[in-house]
């Protein structure tokens, strides 16, 4: 079946969030869609399965012009789609995730279970997926659950079927299982949307490549197309892709964590009897999947944690016990993975942001005033150092761009003396342009003798940065390896596996 779109137009308010979008994806191929988060590329696949109603264009499978009111229409019509966020339901079986919306019924209406399981079991022999029909998908590991999404899809005999940022919570080797899946279906007749940001997925599995920007299609290239090349389409200029930097020259001194304990709400244990240090001058990152516990340790450091037990001592004081402005104080700089929620208040100027951890005292407050010119100079010195686009002080933080918000948080984090930086998921969000600036402020930051610790679900990133990388499986540090480790060995750690070259999380010194 062949997909066409036409001139898809998609505007929220004065935002045009698809801009006369056209695409055509072949049967037998992998289509890649890419370009940075904001560009429109989950709105547009959004249209084409019906969540939202395009308000100009045209949407064609083999030459016939369609009209979804819904997810189901389109589904009725043979596309499928893998969220980036699985629509499952934990409590629900394989099985009853795969029938739901489409159950077949026996005797006196009762679920036909056993046809259910039946049809799990042929599509999963088909590709070789190991899925028992039977098992609760919450207990089930993200790889296998993403197998459950694309039965679910294959079920509905989808000749078109989209993948949405699909590897976001995988393994380096349960990404390089989904590119073979891939591959299968293409060679089966399946048409494949593969949307991601990802250059080094893009130019493993594409067969063509379309790129977009700020909402339209900016132009199409090859595989063969070099990640300089791509980049520079995503962006609009050329983009330095490779983290310069020297060899650590770590000095003694810097952040001690040993046997740390943290409880969530129900008194369940989220880092369990985690130990490691960071010294001055080096970046320790540390990889996992999502949900391996990486947020809780960071919150721990900060002071946001309160079922804490074990030390966490930055030189001579102990955090555990202090509260989130003593820890500051102590000149700790903190960067957390959720920006809008955690690091900014949107209403605010881009200047009151840049003071929120300075909330008295000189310069910029005299006799509990705030001194609104010497704030003012402040940020238009951090505006210009940082690179933050901005039509002045004044807007409100929640009106720049994802990268630019990002800016903010970085400027108010590295314009004080530092103890310790801890930036979480630094580059989420942000365009390719923004990452290069991004990643040259932290190994700045190591450069200047501090440490730091970044923490980050992109293995690009963290073997980029990264002297020493500790990665979490849930909740322990599974090893702490260094910096250039391949990404097989950090795969077989993120899934839980210790391989020899791996120094245990007990002797973390290096």
């Amino acid at each position: 079946m062949t997909l066409e779109l036409r001139g898809i137009t998609k505007r929220f308010g004065a935002l045009v969030a698809n801009d006369h979008i056209d695409l055509v994806v072949k049967p037998g191929e992998i289509h890649c869609l890419l370009g940075e988060n904001g560009a429109g590329k989950s709105t547009l696949m959004n249209v084409l399965y019906g969540l939202y109603t395009a308000d100009e264009g045209e949407i064609l499978l083999d030459d016939e012009v369609q009209s979804f009111t819904g997810p189901g229409d389109a589904m009725a019509a043979g596309i499928g789609m893998v969220h980036q966020h699985f629509m499952l339901i934990p409590v629900f079986t394989v099985a009853e995730n795969v029938m739901l919306g489409h159950e077949d019924t026996g005797f006196a209406g009762a679920l036909d279970l056993d046809k259910a399981r039946a049809h799990v079991r042929e599509v999963a022999a088909r590709f070789g997926f190991q899925i028992d029909p039977d098992a609760l998908v919450g207990d089930l590991p993200v790889g296998a659950q993403q197998r459950v999404e694309i039965i679910k899809a294959l079920s509905r005999n989808a000749k078109v079927l989209v993948f949405d940022e699909p590897t976001a919570v995988l393994t380096p080797q349960e990404t390089d299982e989904l590119m073979a899946i891939m591959r299968q279906l293409r060679d089966d007749g399946t048409a494949i949307v593969f949307i991601t940001h990802k250059l080094r997925e893009v130019r493993e599995v594409a067969d063509r490549i379309t790129v977009m920007r700020l909402g339209k299609v900016v132009g199409e290239a090859e595989p063969t197309a070099t990640n300089a090349d791509l980049a520079n389409l995503m962006v609009g200029r050329a983009v330095e892709l490779t983290v310069q930097k020297q060899p650590a020259n770590p000095s003694p001194g810097g952040l001690v964590v040993q046997n740390l304990r943290v409880l969530d709400d129900h008194d369940q244990i989220v880092v369990d009897d985690v130990s490691f240090e960071v010294r001055p001058g080096e970046i320790l990152a540390i990889a996992g999947v999502q949900g391996n516990g990486q947020t809780e340790l960071t919150e721990a450091i900060i002071g946001l944690q309160r079922k804490v037990t074990g030390s966490i001592r930055l030189g001579d004081t102990e955090l555990i016990g202090k509260s989130v402005k003593h820890i500051i104080d102590e000149g700790v700089g903190f960067v957390p993975e959720d920006r809008k929620v955690e690091g900014l208040v949107g209403e605010f100027s881009v200047a009151d942001n840049l003071i929120l951890n300075r909330s008295s005292g000189a310069p910029f407050f005299s006799a509990a005033t705030l001194r609104r010119g010497v704030l003012r100079a402040f940020a238009e010195e951090r505006i210009a150092e940082f690179d933050i686009r901005t039509q002045g002080p004044d807007l409100a933080a929640g009106r720049l761009s994802g990268g630019n918000q990002q800016k903010v948080v970085l400027a108010r984090e590295l314009s004080r003396d530092l103890n310790l930086f801890v930036a979480s998921q630094p580059t989420r969000g942000i365009d390719v342009g923004s990452i290069e600036f991004v990643h040259k402020r932290i190994v700045a930051t190591r450069d200047s003798g501090v440490p730091v610790i970044v923490v980050s679900t992109e293995l690009d990133e963290v073997s980029a940065l990264a002297d020493r990388i500790a990665v979490m499986y849930r909740g322990k540090i599974v090893g702490i390896v260094p910096g250039d480790a391949p990404r097989e060995t950090l795969g077989l750690m993120m899934a839980g596996e210790m391989p020899a070259e791996a120094v245990p999380a007990q002797g973390v010194s290096a």
